[in-house]
């Protein structure tokens, strides 16, 4: 489908500051995967590389790697509209409240990856807002040109 691409390219764009950040290549030991979540924020098929959600019980602010910079987001900003999830009920469970949101990126060897943290945190049900981080990485090990932001160090 032509539109795929698009949204795979914006959901990583939106992750770029300019800078690589100290980011972890592996996830913390506190961390957990969870497929229901990856199925729900994530793009279903992504062009290129692979999508994990991971939940952290941990605030944000444990879990964000010094210098990262946290902003306040509506909902449909800090998630995307790349996933599957019901923004409408999104945006209830958020009730007017913004998400606190940081994003980085790291490039080691043939492994470039793109983080988004974001907390609360709709549950995989989108029945409540859960406390900890929600970790959005997106991870290519491709190596060539199409997995490198090149431009992202301008």
């Amino acid at each position: 489908m032509i539109l795929k691409k698009p949204v795979v390219l914006a959901a990583i764009v939106g992750v770029c500051s300019g800078r690589a950040l100290a980011l972890p290549q592996s996830l913390p030991e506190s961390a957990t995967c969870n497929p229901a979540l990856t199925a729900l924020f994530t793009p279903e098929r992504p062009v290129l590389g692979r999508y994990e959600a991971c939940t952290d019980p941990r605030p944000l602010g444990d879990v964000a790697p010094s210098g990262w910079v946290v902003e306040a987001l509506e909902p449909a900003d800090a998630f995307g509209g790349a996933g599957a999830y019901d923004h409408a009920a999104v945006a209830r469970l958020y009730g007017g409240l913004r998400a606190r949101v940081a994003r980085g990126w790291s490039e080691a060897g043939d492994r470039f990856e793109a983080v988004t943290l974001i907390s609360p945190y709709p549950n995989a049900g989108v029945t409540r807002l859960e406390p900890g981080t929600l970790i959005i990485r997106w991870i290519c090990d491709r190596g060539g040109a199409e997995c490198k932001m090149l431009n992202a160090a301008r």
